[in-house]
């Protein structure tokens, strides 16, 4: 009998590993973007996890943020890309385009959706004059092919982008090879090298701009093959050296296209199987492998192989060439909350060299990053560093030093850097002096005093756990600021003067002034280390409770503040039409959490599916707002399956409710750790019993460890919520005020 289960279970395993789960992810998901309004901000990539370069076809001219917009009707160009947002920008870019003719104005091509497949591994589409231009994908390369119609000229039009380019074209060598520097955040001197060979002689070329020396100016090439050819390209590219370009080529692109193609299969195959969801919709499966892919985009590598195998890189922060691993394009504030607690589950040995990038990046430019694109731009607010560095330790992820991940945090708190305003801290002297940051002295007052509290409660839990007492004094003293700027009289986290007052004339649906992108409904929230310490300085249980029902149940009002007018973040809340409800944007998207924190966690069960059915699909509207280098795609993905990091720095992912039935998910070391939800459908969204590897279980939280460990949790579901379960204090997650 147990030779016949054995049996049953490899032809299971080997069914499952046949599956095809690639065909689910659409890269199209959130394409339907524009400055006004945000459905994702997304382009349809075409790239491996976490790789060096993507590739995507572009619908807007170049320099464009928005690469790719759905309801563009004309392509202008397949092209690298390595943009995180389009409100950053690109760089390093550089394009092919199949024409029928050399005429400017006949470059860009009309194309329908119709024509069209948009898949992690494979992007093609048939060009309405009769060209089928294909895309696959290596790590740092790609493979295109450009299929001309039977008996019409065949053109394949390079394009430097903007900025400096410089191009040798090689008839003799079928390639053409150069570099480009465009970008905002760039360092000098930076260059993107390329080699670009193709599988078929040129029967022609002209060029524009320079194309023996170091041009000045964009520079586009015209490359002439023979009537109705079938051309393959093979791309490669590097930030090191022209010859560096050439070993990636041969290390990284197949001869041809179909083998290239095949290959980038098996890699996302590979990765879906190990988060390998039964039961749900066909929707439902579309929706998570959509976002499974886009939270395995960012960051993106930045090291390469050399010769000898060995893994080397540019810096884009001191422009030298370093021996080891280097990761880039990611803003903190984005991704802190969800897209780093989740690859820390599924990538260990990437999460454990990003660490140690981190500290190298530290030392390569005075600054830890905060957010770049390729190099420290200072975005948004919060010195989170600290919390990716303190999550990966403390879920035993222990690569680098703690001590000098402190040090190096400690320049960072106590300092402004010369980037934006999470480059060191802006107001930092008056938060340690004063407690908070005063406004109007700095924009965004309230919402820095919130999480600068919580990255000084990481930093203070790195120095507990390694035994460094000096700055678990030092930053100990600060992690309880946010109790600074909360008015007990009006509820509510507010601004304040420094003279210790509060900002006059406060009215809680006001964005901006004090806050970043939200109002003091979505502000009242940013306290994850110390959830307990915000239900107290609210009164209780009772009136948090309250208080976060009121955030679904009062009007979605938007008065505009310092902004002046509607952006696009507050168009998105009053869109999804779910009060106060902003889960557009971060600062509130842990909040259905924490219901668990205060004795009723069916209402985050509850909330958690409203807000997945309602706010997320695998369309071209697929999110809810801005995704963010994997930022809104991870929070689904992880709530999807049940669980969620409100606080990044512990071990603890709260539970939920998941979409799936089963959802197994495998280590890199093989072992697995799965969720079955008996029971589970759209009505039956209630934990009504669970048990942990067979033992009855009550806590509204699982660790890190429990995961990564292996093992069943089972999750009895119901249509009606179970008010006794996970009611006891035992049962609530960790919070601050609770370990005192």
């Amino acid at each position: 009998m147990k030779s016949l289960l054995y049996l049953a279970g490899c032809l299971f395993c080997a069914y499952a590993q046949a599956q095809d789960l690639v065909h689910y992810a659409n890269t199209l998901q959130g394409t339907n973007s524009d400055f006004g309004l945000s459905y994702g901000n997304t382009y349809p990539s075409t790239a491996l996890p976490f790789p060096m370069n993507a590739w995507s076809p572009q619908t807007g001219r170049d320099g464009d943020g928005w690469k790719y917009q759905y309801q563009s009707g004309s392509i202008r160009a397949f092209g690298e890309t390595h943009q995180c947002s389009p409100w950053v920008g690109d760089y390093g870019v550089f394009s092919l385009m199949p024409v029928l003719d050399t005429s400017a104005d006949q470059r860009a091509s009309a194309f329908s959706h119709r024509n069209e497949i948009a898949q992690p591994s494979y992007y093609s589409v048939r060009l309405d004059n009769g060209i089928r231009a294909e895309i696959a994908p290596t790590e740092r390369g790609a493979a295109m092919r450009f299929t001309f119609p039977k008996g019409h000229d065949a053109f394949v039009v390079f394009d430097g982008y903007i900025k400096h380019c410089h191009l040798l074209v090689s008839p003799d060598h079928r390639s053409i090879s150069g570099w480009v520097d465009n970008g905002r955040w760039v360092p000098r001197g930076f260059r993107n090298y390329f080699v670009i060979a193709f599988n078929t002689p040129f029967t022609g070329y002209a060029a524009t701009g320079d194309t023996s020396g170091e041009g000045d100016r964009p520079v586009a090439a015209f490359l002439r093959f023979k009537p109705g050819a079938v051309v393959e390209a093979r791309i490669a590219s590097s930030y090191i050296s022209p010859d560096q370009a050439s070993v990636t080529l041969d290390r990284e692109v197949a001869p041809t296209f179909d083998a290239t193609h095949k290959a980038a299969d098996k890699v996302w195959n590979d990765l879906f199987h190990r988060v390998l969801v039964e039961g749900g919709t066909e929707a439902d499966k579309a929706t998570f492998y959509s976002c499974l892919f886009r939270a395995s985009l960012f960051s993106h590598t930045f090291f390469e192989y050399g010769k000898d195998g060995h893994p080397y890189y540019y810096s884009p922060y001191d422009a030298q060439i370093h021996d080891g691993y280097m990761y880039t394009d990611n803003g903190f504030w984005d991704t802190f909350r969800s897209q780093f607690p989740l690859s820390n589950i599924l990538q260990p040995t990437q999460q454990g060299r990003y660490m140690q990038a981190l500290l190298d990046a530290w030392h390569q430019c005075g600054w830890l990053p905060a957010w770049s694109a390729p190099s420290e731009t200072g975005g948004m607010l919060g010195n989170h560093a600290i919390s990716l560095l303190t999550d990966a330790w403390v879920k035993g992820i222990r690569t680098f030093s703690p001590d000098s991940a402190l040090k190096a945090y400690a320049h960072e708190s106590m300092n402004k850097g010369p980037w934006g305003g999470a480059n060191g801290r802006a107001g930092w002297k008056e938060y340690f002096e004063l407690g908070y940051v005063p406004y109007p002295e700095s924009q965004g007052s309230t919402a820095q005093t919130q999480e600068y509290a919580y990255d000084d409660f990481c930093a203070y839990h790195l120095a507990r756990l390694t035994g460094n007492e000096f700055y678990a004094h030092v930053f100990g003293r600060q992690m309880y600021n946010y109790r600074n700027v909360f008015d007990t009289v009006t509820g509510f986290m507010r601004g304040r003067q420094a003279d210790g007052s509060w900002v006059p004339h406060f009215d809680p649906y006001e964005w901006g002034g004090p806050y970043t992108e939200g109002n003091a409904w979505h502000y009242n929230w940013s306290v994850f280390h110390d959830v307990q310490g915000l239900i107290n300085l609210m009164g209780g249980d009772a009136p948090f409770i309250l208080k976060l029902d009121s955030v679904f149940t009062v009007s979605n009002t938007v008065h505009y503040g310092t902004y002046g007018a509607m952006i696009h973040e507050m168009k998105e809340m009053v869109i999804e039409d779910m009060g106060q409800y902003a889960h557009g944007n971060q600062p509130i998207q842990h909040m259905i959490y924490l219901y668990s924190y205060a004795g009723q966690p069916w209402k985050t069960q509850f909330h958690i599916r409203q807000v997945m059915d309602k706010l997320y699909n695998a369309t071209e509207n697929g999110y809810p707002g801005d995704e963010d280098q994997g930022g809104m795609s991870s929070w689904y993905v992880l709530s999807a399956m049940g669980i969620y990091s409100v606080c990044p720095g512990t071990d603890q992912y709260v539970l939920g409710s998941p979409v799936f039935n089963k959802i197994t998910l495998t280590m890199e070391d093989g072992r697995q750790f799965i969720i079955e939800a008996d029971g589970n459908s759209k009505d039956n969204v209630y934990i009504d019993a669970a048990t942990l590897n067979g033992v009855p279980y009550t806590h509204n939280w699982i660790t890190y460890g429990d995961i990564a460990r292996g093992g069943v949790l089972r999750l009895q579901m119901s249509n009606k919520p179970n008010l006794k379960r996970g009611t006891a204090e035992e049962d609530k997650p960790f919070s601050l005020s609770k370990c005192k």
